[in-house]
């Protein structure tokens, strides 16, 4: 009965959502509180390249594949406008290689500093099933750090209309108007219309 539709399909086992990044899975807690039923769990995935939608979709695949189960993996990048959109999804290793002091430096030739950072979250309902996926973007501009430097590339994201970056934000007021908190609404909104039911070991 369960598959023919998929409103009120029965899901095996709780969602997991694939991080490795505490800080990360801090967000995502906050922000669906207890509206979804989900674990969290590190699984190694090949760092695939393309459009954010596309990697996202197939990482999904490959880790609804490993988990046997319902899964959510997540993507986030920032683009740089006067980089038509570079560096994306590749803003983990740019940050690593040259920190956010060298993102800034990225634009010294450019007058244009705005910038939009985006999430894009993946739903596969299992090894088997197409996913489903989930955008929020948030605009804003990029400045020279300022903040806490321990959550990526937050203390060079300055949101419109804020003074403050994301680092310097109060982690309440950033999860209000962030990309993750856009992306993930949308992922509320779909389990509640969808209405997936959890099979419970206590029957």
């Amino acid at each position: 009965m369960a598959g023919v539709t998929v409103r009120g399909v029965v899901l095996p086992k709780p969602v997991t959502f694939v991080t490795g990044n505490p800080k990360k899975l801090e967000e995502v807690k906050a922000i669906l509180g207890q509206s979804i039923p989900f674990q969290s769990l590190k699984i190694d995935l090949p760092e695939l390249q393309g459009e954010p939608e596309d990697i996202s979709k197939e990482k999904a695949r490959l880790a609804a594949i490993q988990v046997n189960g319902p899964v959510l993996v997540e993507d986030t990048c920032l683009c740089f406008s006067a980089l038509k959109g570079l560096p994306g999804p590749y803003i983990k290793w740019f940050l690593e290689k040259i920190g956010h002091e060298g993102l800034n430096n990225m634009l010294k030739a450019y007058e244009d500093k705005s910038a939009y950072a985006l999430c894009v979250f993946s739903l596969a309902l299992g090894p088997n099933s197409d996913p489903l996926t989930f955008v929020g973007k948030t605009m804003g501009k990029i400045v020279a750090a300022r903040g806490p430097t321990d959550f990526g590339w937050d203390p060079i994201f300055q949101p419109d209309g804020y003074e403050e970056t994301y680092a310097e934000m109060l982690k309440e007021e950033k999860n209000k108007i962030s990309h993750r908190y856009k992306a993930l609404e949308l992922v509320k909104s779909h389990f509640a219309e969808a209405g997936y039911a959890f099979q419970t070991d206590s029957t």
